[in-house]
């Protein structure tokens, strides 16, 4: 028994020797081909790059486009008995230059290519071609750079670069090598993967004295190389473009969004750069010069910024409250006795539609404070740790305090304060109204992204839900596989008939509100905002303004902010309603304002106000004549009007205004 399985073992082991001899014999003897390797002595991998996807607008206008060129590769154990002077001649660099980077390349590897040159045109490419035989060890791979027709939106699209030392080091599947190209910050880093294509790898026979025989085995093992994935933005380049007109002169940023869909339709922060510059053989020279400028142009003030909301934050405290029932919309409270500044608005009666339209702070104090003291009669604010989480709660579901998840691969949450934030500030329960009142008109610690305040426009256009912002709306050449993420619908669980008691009061601040001096009327376009100034320690406060258009229907929500600019109506309304009609009306038809908007300069109006002169832009006013809006349906009036007076305990001080 034993002696048969010993049989059996022993066939079988000579069995898979004798293959694998037989094997060896055809490879070694019969195969030509490892005959033909044998000769020629080196097989070389060449590396074909794709071409990086496109990226174009919403129109099918491109943004992002190709330009091809030739990148310089080195294989130091290849170079051997060059004419260094002529090499350095031949391709216009100095010696010091090949002397460091082939030491770089060998401290890479002297048997793997390392990056040697970049970006040689085809031109220049065609001229060196003939004399490379003369220089063993260097060889050339199509390339490309990019290049921006559109020369808008540098932060929203990014830009490429070589990938670090720590992200080459850490791939978790080896596919780039030193020098390559990847997404860097934007649209190109968010969507590295799709853009830069798939790596075709072709196997060419040269002999000892590195000419070519041809291909290996017929091109068997060769592989193609795929162009990347072009992408189809959200974006409506001809309002992008009007946004960078109107911001000549002045920091600051926009974003506007189609309420129904969450599709970004313009974002763009200020001051801009054309992003050609941080594309080809001058990058770290211009991204340099663009890094040490005073005026930040490489921040992302849509995204990333923190900034307070001032009183467009005031349309989310109605919203709370009347969810909570803690006002109605004929709710009425006193303009004195608060300890922040009222606006002058004599004769117009003191609700909640008033309120918005002449954003009035003593109104929105009491509102947050009422809010705030819900669930104890006798002691106002004993309930004030429940109703604050509560109110954090509420808020939140408006994308405060959180990522909105836009495809972007940085965006800032913010802060929305809550009981934990000020239990460690104060100490447990030790914490007043006084310390929390400033947030009732948007000052104090809650900070938000401009991207927030234009998703709160589109949440109010949709009468209680918001979609996720996103720039891409379609992926290759089908403009599909976009995250479904992206079209999340998020509901804030608001009542849709709350909306409808503030968005009248909206309309009348563009029409005869806050906004004033007619800078927010389009004719036969009905526009809904709110404007905003936020309070900035770096100087004047900033202007904001919030708004969507039509009121029924409505094709575009909006968010502009001018820093260091004063009133919300000053320059973000005139900003923010130009683009409006752009986007509605495909054309600008109140051309003197848009002529005054472009060529004011904030740091020129600073200088003047300095001398005593006024801006004469749009200063806010109320106008005396009624404007004629388009009819919206009819409500009946309050047959009474409900009156809360409420005297705060405290002795606080006064804040300051916002409007």
């Amino acid at each position: 028994m034993f002696q048969d399985r010993k049989q059996i073992i022993l066939s079988f082991f000579f069995i898979v020797c004798g293959v694998y001899l037989l094997r060896l014999l055809y490879l070694q003897v019969i195969d030509d081909q490892y005959q033909a390797l044998g000769s020629t002595n080196a097989i070389k991998k060449e590396i074909q790059v794709p071409l990086r996807g496109q990226i174009y607008d919403r129109n099918g206008k491109l943004l992002v486009a190709n330009v091809d060129v030739y990148d310089m590769y080195v294989t130091p154990y290849k170079v051997k008995n060059i004419d260094t002077t002529m090499f350095c001649s031949l391709f216009g660099i100095t010696r010091n230059y090949f002397d460091s980077t082939m030491t770089v390349a060998k401290t890479y590897s002297r048997n793997r290519a390392s990056l040697f040159l970049r970006q040689l045109s085809k031109e220049d490419y065609a001229r060196v071609s003939d004399a490379m035989v003369h220089f063993p060890g260097f060889t050339f791979e199509l390339s490309f750079f990019r290049t921006y027709p559109a020369r808008t939106m540098a932060n929203a699209l990014g830009y490429i670069g070589e990938i670090s030392k720590k992200a080459y080091e850490e791939q978790t599947i080896e596919y780039y090598r030193r020098g390559d190209y990847v997404g860097i910050t934007g649209l190109e880093k968010q969507y590295e993967s799709e853009l830069r294509g798939t790596r075709g790898v072709k196997f060419t026979m040269v002999n000892v004295k590195a000419e070519d025989k041809g291909s290996y085995a017929n091109g068997e093992f060769d592989t193609l190389a795929v162009i990347g994935k072009n992408l189809y933005t959200t974006v409506d380049v001809e309002v992008q473009q009007l946004a960078d007109s109107l911001f000549q002169g002045k920091t600051g940023c926009a974003v506007a969004i189609e309420p129904k869909t969450g599709e970004i339709l313009a974002m763009g922060s200020y001051p801009y750069y054309d992003p050609n510059a941080l594309s080809g053989k001058q990058f770290a020279k211009n991204f340099k010069e663009l890094y040490k400028n005073p005026d930040k142009p490489l921040n992302d003030r849509v995204a990333t910024g923190f900034f307070r909301p001032g009183s467009t934050f005031k349309l989310v405290q109605a919203l709370v409250a009347l969810q909570l029932g803690a006002i109605e919309p004929s709710t009425a409270f006193p303009l004195g006795g608060a300890p922040v500044k009222c606006h002058s608005h004599p004769g117009a009666p003191n609700d909640l539609h008033n309120a918005v339209r002449f954003s009035c702070n003593p109104y929105f104090y009491n509102v947050f404070r009422k809010t705030m003291s819900l669930g104890s009669e006798t002691n106002p604010f004993k309930e004030a740790p429940i109703m604050l989480t509560k109110w954090h709660e509420m808020t939140a579901k408006f994308g405060y305090g959180q990522k909105l998840g836009v495809d972007l691969p940085s965006e800032s949450a913010g802060l929305l304060p809550s009981v934990k934030y000020y239990d460690k500030r104060y100490g447990k329960h030790q914490w007043k109204f006084s310390n929390i009142y400033s947030l009732s008109i948007g000052e104090g610690e809650v900070s938000i992204n401009m991207l927030k305040m234009a998703n709160l426009a589109a949440t109010i256009a949709n009468r209680g839900h918001w979609i996720t912002p996103h720039l891409v709306k379609g992926i290759g050449q089908n403009s599909q596989g976009i995250n479904a993420s992206l079209k999340e619908v998020h509901q804030t669980e608001i009542d849709p008939i709350h909306f409808e008691s503030i968005i009248g009061g909206m309309q009348d601040a563009v029409e005869r509100g806050t906004v004033g001096g007619g800078a927010g009327i389009v004719e036969g376009i009905s526009i809904c905002g709110k404007t905003g100034t936020s309070q900035n320690k770096h100087g004047k406060d900033n202007s904001i303004f919030i708004a969507f258009a039509p009121r029924e229907n409505p094709k575009i929500a909006i968010a502009v902010m001018v820093q260091n600019a004063g009133f919300g109506g000053t320059y973000a309304a005139p900003i923010a309603t130009l683009m409006i009609e752009k986007y509605l009306k495909r054309k600008v038809e109140r051309l003197a304002l848009k002529e005054r908007i472009m060529n004011t300069s904030i740091k020129t109006v600073e200088a003047m106000a300095a001398k005593g002169y006024e801006p004469t832009v749009n200063k806010p006013a109320e106008p005396a004549r009624p404007v004629k809006a388009p009819e919206s349906p009819k409500k009946e009036a309050p047959k009474s009007v409900k009156v809360e007076f409420i005297t705060p305990k405290e002795n606080l001080i006064a804040a300051k205004s916002t409007k």
